[in-house]
Formats: structure tokens, sequence, C-alpha cells
């Protein structure tokens, strides 16, 4: 016997995976948190008996209902499922799969479509942020068509642009969690910043790299993941967030100078392996970082006063840019634009199964279960 789940897997940006509505899950946090495990295969190194695709960025789950805010259409709860443990982190935010969170709204009819384009009002429960994403939707439907490019996803698709309206102090409250801009920690220095994503931000070459490097000869680096994994946990404690060796975030950033015309390189950390491209999140927070005075960051750059406008961050898979209007030099920091062009498409629909010992179902799984059953 097992549960029938209504599911869509989407792409979103440069990650993937199943989109629920949230009356289609139990709505105790530890049952869904099984019941997540359960439809991913974790914990499982290849994620086998489940529909992850054994890499965090193909580990992630987006759970979407109508929003409680008059000031969103929709509230989004992202989890990050583990692959190797029994653990899904519901604390950060993936602005990755934000990006499908609009077209899946619509499409899910919690989002009445205009022509030729909707704007989607988003809550992120994780962090309690506001985001716009606007969606192309000619003659009112969703296109997944266009002409758009981003480098990590092959070929082109509809844009999706988003503006974080709320962004700083995404999880500790802080745009600079320890007080400072800058802080030495096992003999290097780092900036913890809080924009969007929580990050531990390092220059490349205090740990031997150029910040070039490609994700496999990273990931391959053991020691240098262990030594950044202490420096991340110690950065965890000074950033008010306790223990975080069970947490996905912080995550880390290695910067450097840009070689192929962008405003700077990153390397992000997911955080126990190189993202092949860059977290959406992550490009707000290293980007905002830029404009920080004192950060290792603004050290690499050279941005105009505000608004510093379109900032290109160097990955591994290309580039990714971002629009930014920032205040950070005041007592009250403030960003009045964050703004970035990403795709997302529609990959499958249907349903997830899970096994009855997990959940029994409840409401219109437990239906359609039985369904199945008598047919």
């Amino acid at each position: 016997m097992q549960t029938r789940i209504p599911c869509v897997l989407m792409r979103g940006g440069t990650s993937r995976g199943p989109f629920f509505l949230a009356s289609d899950l139990p709505s105790d946090p530890r049952e869904r948190d099984a019941v997540l495990l359960a439809v991913m295969g974790s914990p499982h190194e290849y994620q086998v008996d489940g529909i992850g695709g054994a890499n965090p960025l193909t580990s992630k789950v987006a759970i979407i209902s109508r929003s409680r805010s008059a000031e969103a259409d929709v509230d989004y709860l992202f989890a990050q499922v583990l692959i190797n443990e029994r653990l899904v982190d519901t604390k950060p935010n993936c602005g990755n799969m934000l990006v499908a969170v609009g077209p899946y709204a619509i499409e899910s009819g919690l989002v009445p479509a205009r022509h030729p384009e909707t704007t989607v009002r988003i809550f992120n429960v994780n962090t309690q942020a506001l985001v716009d994403s606007i969606v192309q939707t000619p003659d009112g439907k969703v296109t997944y068509e266009g002409d758009a490019a981003i480098d990590g996803v092959p070929g082109t698709a509809a844009p999706v642009k988003l503006n974080f309206r709320s962004a700083i102090g995404s999880v500790t409250g802080r745009l600079l969690p320890t007080g400072r801009t800058l802080d030495v920690i096992d003999g290097v220095e780092v900036s913890c910043v809080d924009v969007a994503m929580p990050m531990v931000l390092m220059a490349a070459e205090q740990l031997g790299k150029s910040g070039h490097e490609t994700a496999a000869k990273l990931d391959a680096d053991r020691e240098l993941f262990a030594r950044m994994e202490t420096i991340r946990r110690k950065a965890g404690v000074l950033m008010g967030m306790g223990d975080v060796s069970g947490l996905v975030v912080p995550k880390v950033g290695l910067l450097a100078r840009p070689r192929h015309g962008g405003t700077i390189a990153s390397r992000y950390f997911v955080p126990y392996a190189c993202h092949k491209a860059h977290a959406v999140t992550g490009t707000v927070c290293v980007a905002s970082a830029c404009a920080i005075p004192g950060t290792v960051a603004s050290r690499l750059v050279s941005l105009p006063a505000a608004p510093q406008g379109v900032i290109q961050l160097e990955h591994p898979s290309g580039m990714i840019a971002i629009d930014l209007d920032a205040d950070f030099a005041g007592d009250t920091p403030v960003i009045r634009r964050a703004a970035l062009i990403r795709t997302a498409r529609r990959l499958f629909e249907g349903h997830v199964c899970v096994p009855e010992r997990v959940w029994s179902g409840a409401g219109a799984a437990a239906a359609q279960r039985k369904t199945a059953v008598a047919a």
C-alpha cells in the first residue's frame, strides 16, 4: 500500500525539485519531513528509492499555499532534503527554486493570470522575505518558451524576473550578524553577511585557491572542505546561529577578482559541494557585500555609489547578473532594488508515491489512494 501525493516536478534556475500544495502534505512538520525524505529517497547516496537526483541542487522541495499575509499572494516554504542524512532543513531559502514558484502558483489556480505578464507576490516562509516574481503570461497563460538564457542551463526559455523586496537579515535578523564587517577565524579574514542568505565570505587566495577553479576540482579537495567547514561552524556561533554542523546555512563563498569581464568571481558552496553555477540568494548576498565598505568582497571590487547598477558574478558555468540599488552606509541599511532575470520550466506532473507506513494520507491524498486500490 502506498500513498499517492499530487506533485509537479519543476526546474527553477539551475535547481530542480518537486512542488507540492501544502494542503496535500501532512500539517505536522515531523510527519511532513518524513514524507519528504521518502519522496526524495534519503538518506542514501544515490537516492535510488526516491526522485532525488543525488546532488544538493536536485534534492530540493517547494511547498506552496495561499498567503496569510496581505502583502503577498502565496507562501513559499523551501526544504533542503539532505542526501546522506535523515534531515530536512527549512531554515534557508532557495532563490533558484523560487524562480518556479510564480509559474507554479498561476498554473495551480492560486493567482489569476493576466496579459501579457503576471506579478506574483511571494512570501518566503523560511526567511520572512517578500519577493515579486514577474511571469510571462501572454493571453493569460504561462509560457515557458522564450529567448532568455542563463548560464548553467541549456537552451533558452521565457524570462522570470525576480525582485527581492526585503532581504536584509534573512535568517539572523542583521545585515552583519557578528556586528563587524570583518572577522578573523583560524587566521582567515571572513565577512559574515546576511542578505537573502547568510554567508561566510572569504578571499580564495587566503585558502590557497585562485577562485577560478572548476566545481569538480574544488569538490575533489577534501582538505579544503574540512578547513572551510571548521571556519563555517565557528562563524555560525559568532553569527548567533549556534551549532550549525547539522544545517546547510550559513553558506560559504570564496571570492576573487574577475577574469572574464565580470564584477567579481564567486565560488558558492551548498555547503558540502561547490555549486555548479551560483545560487540566486547567494548572488544577492555577494552583490550586497560588494557594496558594504570594509568587507572581503568590497576589497575586490570598485562600485559606484547607489544605485550600483548591474553587478556580474563569474561562477563555474559562466555569469549571473543582478541589478542592485542599495544603501548600506547609513544607520538603517536599505535595498531599493535587487533584481535578477532567470528561467523556469514545468517538467513533470502527476503523483509521487510514498509507503503507507510513512504516511497513510489525509484528505485528497487519502481519497486518491483508496481510488487507486479499488481500481
